[in-house]
């Protein structure tokens, strides 16, 4: 049996996703997950270049949500750090996913 979806995940525009995936792979690389970093990532994949508005503002959703956390890296940056609650609905997603391959 496929492993259940989280809600949450249907909740999230497909953005959000993708950014909630970007600072995974940034976390995992042991790069510094900051704004221009995760832009970096993102527009590796979609065509249209990611305005700052745009990406600043579903960085900001996601925090709301507890997916993930910002913190003060120095005066000007920003660094975004992926929660276990965001970590714990990739793995989720992941699953159902590869459950279906």
């Amino acid at each position: 049996m496929a492993p259940q979806l989280d809600a949450d995940w249907t909740q999230l525009s497909a953005f959000q996703r993708d950014l909630l995936v970007a600072i995974s792979q940034l976390k995992r690389s042991d790069e510094t997950c900051y704004g221009l970093a995760i832009k970096r990532v993102v527009e590796d994949v979609y065509p249209e270049t990611v305005t700052h508005g745009r990406l600043y503002q579903n960085l900001d959703e996601l925090d709301e949500q507890h997916l993930i956390e910002k913190r003060q890296l120095d005066r000007r940056t920003n660094e975004y750090v992926i929660t276990d609650e965001g970590t714990a609905l990739l793995r989720t997603h992941a699953e159902l996913l590869q459950s279906l391959v």
